[in-house]
């Protein structure tokens, strides 16, 4: 089992390695790979056709611990997804729409889990890290209730722009790949 991250946190500061110190406390066992640090900031839209695309080469039962969270400390929901038996884990603002909407199969939950200290602007590491780390180690029992799914209907298939620039230069866009007819 592994957890998978992907955040718009950049690679410079401290919020990425305090949530892989909760991963570690709670999942010593468990591996961590930073997949993405630089999704595109504070746009959960384009971001969910970038996670879309990048999860595909994982292995089933994956976690995808996932922050791009312009609403923290908002009135969003924080989020579960499993999708084809992958878990996503993060804020319900869409950034997990696109891989439920191209998922053979999918269930919604709605974090429950509150720790003792919660930040009102640091969910990643007080709610979504802890959580995914217990899913890895499959001891989610009681963190989680299946909730309606969100609607996922502004996501169109294909997103004729570009989302995302990888320091090279070399543009991606929101289309798929191999080509899908219709």
């Amino acid at each position: 089992m592994a957890i998978a991250l992907f955040t718009d946190f950049g690679s410079e500061g401290i919020y990425t390695g305090q949530m892989e110190a909760v991963i570690d406390t709670i999942a010593p066992d468990v591996r961590v790979i930073s997949l993405l640090n630089n999704a595109p900031k504070t746009n959960p839209f384009l971001s969910a056709y970038l996670l879309c695309a990048l999860c595909r080469q994982f292995p089933k039962k994956t976690v995808f611990l996932c922050v791009v969270d312009p609403g923290v400390g908002g009135n969003r929901r924080a989020l579960v997804l499993k999708a084809d038996n992958q878990y996503f884990v993060g804020p319900d603002n869409g950034l997990f729409n696109r891989v439920a909407k191209q998922a053979k199969s999918c269930r919604w939950f709605e974090i429950i889990y509150r720790p003792e200290y919660c930040s009102l602007s640091f969910h990643g590491r007080d709610i979504f890290a802890p959580v995914a780390a217990k899913i890895a180690c499959q001891q989610s029992d009681g963190l989680l209730r299946p909730v309606v799914p969100p609607d996922c209907s502004a996501y169109p298939d294909d997103l004729k722009k570009i989302i995302y620039f990888d320091h090279y230069g070399n543009a991606m866009t929101g289309i798929r790949y191999p080509p899908v007819s219709d």
